[in-house]
């Protein structure tokens, strides 16, 4: 191709290389265009318009290359070429000078090898260009736009450089150069490198859609995915007074976090509850490296679904493992393999669901042969461990009911994935609905209704809302508040979707779901025995078993399985673990075939003596383990313990008030049987609280007794709440006579909020309240509003809380009368948040304590709250350590005690404070006659505050303690 004409000739072939791609690679090629100089920086720009489709600007590419010429058209096609070199780093060529005379145009010559070295430390050298004043903050927050990608944030920075004048080139020249080198790929075979090829192919195919969710729709992933909250669990208690919130990661830093469990491991678990989005983090990690934009250091990436593996009843080998079940050479599997054996270091491997393998990790049974067979666990855990393919790095997630103290042993790094936050879920819904309007409706919809807002923090339930959005917003009653609530709503969605057009605008409600109760109880069944069984993915003689027909997969609740081998006849498995628990309470409350007694097996979720869950529950729950092979009772005594939780939750919902005139024309007998499924759900759930609460050990002498929430507590608090029975909750919780409920590390998010709060409202002695680490956010204190008038205290430690939430906290908190403590240490809260805390100071004159460590208020935000100690009177513990007071701050407050009657401690640990406030804080000391300790580590006091200090200690007499 010499000339214009040419090029024109093979426009088409050349638009479909430039669009087979991701817009990542076509960025590639214009990085090569702009250091030859074929593309001038007006032709980049115009080539660089975000938002516009990939073919527009591949065809306006092949306009602007033709006009250059023959010259042009070659360096296209060789740019095309480095493109599709397969991840080969370039490097730098000859003439890299970093202290060039014209360092924007060297920038420029070499764009292609500082994109490579730049993209896995663009974050760390955005933060340093800005501290250094070369971008400000508003430029510094333009590039990390969540819509771009490590290498799009790389190459905004530069174009930047291009045309700042104030030293940002130069400056980048020089630190680039000390960046460390990508990890180049070692040399490989022929046969390697396809494979390598095949292998990127194979995985991209499977991973550019959505597969989850079903087929009426292909979402793709690039399109909607969004960022999930990802953090770094840390071990609580190691560090001091200054021990920050857990590390927030982005999906890219998943192999350099620094939270290591065991140094020695190579293995990452990703933690997360059902619907947190992991089965979706994981694809996206696999299109991110299928794709050339992230994880290049891994030359092989091999995902596995451990739903999938289970199924796989003869032994393998590790070589079968991979090949067979992931991507088969073509040629050479020999030598593949043993490249493979020969670098561990660049292979992943990822196993998804590891909650759903129906085997628990051992450690017992030694597997060292990459080529002899063993069976599938065996295979598995001696992956994890470490004895085959040492130093391969790998990926597990899981819920957090599945990992053991045992398998944590032998994790290098604990991750846990908290799903949406409140700019995350307007993100997705915006990405879900472009159209002008509905994104915004949705969410006005969504900030009205608090309950609702809480359940989307879970990703599946946003898809929910994307997906039910006409129902939500055209429906006359109100919003979902439960669980239940949205997945009958989603329920008659799909209903509806498969039902005739000219019949879907009459049937509604209950003659909606009496007209396909068939499917309903056949799709029931089959969830039943699935978990029963441990089976998620169902072959077609499993199908035909439970009477389950082309009829009820039209439905659209059973999709395609990822295929174990290939060529096979895809199996079906449910959109996702929930709607198999959800169809499985369905069953449980609809079908004749379940005797009442037996719903007393699904608050049993624990063997009888396995754990101190199976002896808070009633006696009745717990019958002898003689029955018959397949029946109710068999299938639930041998569910695995989370997923009957979640299929007792949706029982309780389905058999609540609310639900009775939707199911009740759907009995196939005439003998009331949800009635008393209801009433033995009830009284389940109210003796087994009843008992947990009788287990509580009593109280030290002067002491309030205490209770610490067992696995079950969160679990019957759902289940209650579910039920939206205002009479059972007060029943249940008449008996529960403590002075301290604690609820650490519960896994307590938005949704366990409004559950907790519709029980413990009903409590008739005030309890201090301890929700520390865990996911409250801002929507879960809007939740616990309605119980905060029966705290006495209230303790938020770790919650992800912003101003937002604090001051919606402290407008109740002004009316309630116990509350009289807050602490709400390792949050997001600023200044913002000061004046309401000064006026909860100035109003509540019996309040005692307010802990505000770890946060971000500086000395205005210290200057506002000391107007609010002035007039305060009460108040005997003020915590601001890890905060940035200083000087100024500290003086505010100094002058704010100087008479102040109450006070006993004060920690102003690590908060900037130097000579100046360490004076005020002198001045303070010989004034005040109450304040017993006083902590000001990590200050700059230097000799000279310290000299101040102790000419105010000389004219104290009431300070115990100084540190």
């Amino acid at each position: 191709m010499c000339s214009q004409e040419a090029l024109q000739a093979q426009r088409s072939h050349l638009v479909g290389l430039l669009v087979s791609g991701s817009l990542e690679g076509f960025e590639s090629i214009l990085d090569w265009l702009l250091s030859w100089e074929v593309l001038s920086w007006e032709d980049y720009e115009s080539l660089s318009l975000p938002g516009q489709p990939l073919s527009r600007l591949a065809r306006c590419l092949l306009d602007t290359v033709g006009n250059k010429g023959a010259w042009g058209c070659e360096k296209l096609v060789a740019a095309l070429q480095e493109a599709q070199a397969g991840g080969q780093s370039p490097e730098p060529r000859d003439g890299w000078d970093p202290h060039s005379l014209h360092p924007a145009r060297d920038l420029q010559c070499h764009r292609p090898a500082i994109v490579r070295r730049l993209y896995s430390h663009v974050e760390a050298v955005l933060d340093l260009v800005r501290e250094r004043g070369f971008i400000s903050q508003y430029e510094c927050d333009d590039i990390r736009l969540p819509i771009f990608t490590s290498s799009q944030r790389a190459r905004r920075l530069l174009d930047l450089a291009a045309v700042k004048a104030n030293g940002l080139a130069a400056f980048l020249l020089r630190h680039i150069l000390e960046l460390p080198v990508p990890l180049p790929l070692p040399l490989v075979a022929a046969e390697c490198r396809k494979y390598v090829s095949k292998l990127r192919s194979t995985v991209s195919a499977q991973c550019r859609f959505l597969s989850t969710y079903d087929g009426a729709e292909n979402l793709c992933l690039d399109d909607v995915y969004t960022e999930n909250t990802l953090e770094l669990r840390t071990e609580v208690g190691t560090a001091g007074a200054l021990h920050k919130s857990p590390a927030t990661l982005g999906l890219e830093e998943l192999f350099r976090a620094q939270g290591h469990l065991n140094k020695d491991a190579d293995t990452v678990l990703v933690v997360g509850e059902a619907g947190s989005g992991k089965s979706t983090l994981l694809q996206r990690l696999h299109l991110l490296w299928a794709t050339g934009q992230h994880f290049q250091d891994f030359l092989f990436v091999f995902p596995f679904s451990c739903r999938q593996l289970q199924c796989v009843t003869k032994p393998l080998s590790l070589r079968t493992l991979i090949f067979e079940h992931c991507c088969w050479p073509d040629a050479g599997q020999q030598d593949v393999f043993q490249f493979l054996l020969d670098h561990p270091d660049r292979v992943l491997l990822t196993f998804d669901g590891f909650d759903e393998f129906r085997f628990r990790f051992t450690d017992g049974e030694r597997h060292c042969s990459p080529s002899d067979p063993t069976s599938v666990p065996t295979l598995l855990f001696n992956l994890l461990q470490g004895n085959l393919l040492k130093n391969a790095r790998k990926v597990l997630t899981s819920r957090p009911d599945a990992v053991s103290a045992l398998l944590r042993k032998y994790a290098c790094t604990e991750c846990h994935l908290r799903g949406f936050s409140k700019e995350a879920i307007e993100l997705y819904l915006r990405r879900c609905h472009p159209e002008p309007g509905m994104a915004d409706r949705l969410l006005h919809l969504l900030q009205a209704t608090s309950a609702l807002y809480g359940l989307c923090h879970l990703p599946v339930f946003s898809w929910m809302v994307s997906r039910c959005h006409q129902e939500l917003l055209l429906q006359d009653g109100g919003s979902p508040k439960t669980t239940t609530d949205m997945y009958l709503l989603i329920l008659q969605h799909f209903l509806l979707r498969a039902s005739p057009p000219d019949m879907a605008s009459h049937i509604r409600g209950p003659s909606l779901l009496r007209g396909r109760l068939s499917t309903l109880l056949h799709l029931g069944r089959l969830a039943l025995w699935g978990l029963g069984m441990c089976c998620y993915v169902f072959s077609a003689q499993q199908l035909q078993a439970a009477q389950v027909g082309p009829d009820d997969i039209s439905l659209g609740f059973l999709v395609c399985a990822q295929r174990v081998v290939p060529g096979s006849v895809p199996d079906l498995e449910f959109l996702h673990i929930t709607f198999q628990c959800f169809f499985a309470a369905i069953y449980l409350a609809l079908s004749p075939d379940v005797p009442v007694a037996s719903l007393r097996h699904l608050f049993n979720c624990h063997r009888p003596g396995s754990s101190p869950l199976a002896r808070l529950l009633p006696t009745l729950c717990v019958q002898g383990s003689r029955c018959e092979e397949g029946s109710v009772v068999a299938l639930l005594q041998k569910a695995e313990p989370h997923n009957l939780q979640i299929t007792a939750a949706f029982l309780a919902g389905l058999l609540s008030q609310e639900h009775r005139d939707l199911l009740a024309p759907c009995q196939v007998s005439k003998k009331a049987l949800l009635r008393r499924r209801r009433a033995c759900t009830r009284r389940c759930l109210s003796r087994s609280l009843r008992k947990h609460f009788q287990s509580i050990p009593p109280a030290v002498p002067g002491e309030a007794k205490s209770m610490h929430a067992m696995p079950g507590f969160i679990w019957l608090i759902r289940s209650l709440y579910e039920m939206q029975e205002e009479q059972l909750a007060r029943e249940a919780v008449r008996g529960l006579d403590v002075g301290h409920l604690k609820l650490t590390f519960c896994r307590v998010g938005p949704a366990e909020c409004a559950a907790l709060a519709f029980v413990l409202r009903h409590l008739q002695r005030p309890v201090a309240l301890q929700l520390d680490y865990n996911s409250v956010g801002d929507i879960g204190v809007e939740q616990l509003l309605p119980c905060l008038g029966i705290c006495k205290a209230l303790y938020l430690r770790n919650n992800d809380i912003s101003d937002r939430g604090l001051c919606k906290l402290v407008e109740h908190a002004l009316h309630c009368e116990h509350l009289q403590k807050l602490a709400l240490f390792n949050n997001k809260l600023t200044d913002g948040c000061a004046h309401s805390l000064a006026m909860l100071l100035a109003c509540k004159q019996d309040f005692l304590a307010l802990r505000l460590g770890n946060n971000h208020i500086t000395s205005a935000g210290a200057q506002v709250l000391a107007q609010g100690l002035r007039s305060n009177a009460s108040l005997q513990f003020l915590g601001l350590w890890g905060n940035k007071v200083g000087d100024n701050g500290a003086r505010a407050l100094a002058e704010a005690l100087d008479d102040h009657q109450s006070l006993k401690w004060l920690s102003l640990v690590g908060n900037n404070i130097g000579r100046a406030g360490a004076q005020a804080l002198a001045l303070m000391l010989e004034k005040n006659v109450a304040l017993e300790e006083l902590c000001l580590e990590e200050n700059h006091l230097l000799d000279e505050g310290v000299c101040f200090l102790a000419e105010g200690l000389k004219r104290n007499s009431s300070l115990k303690v100084l540190k």
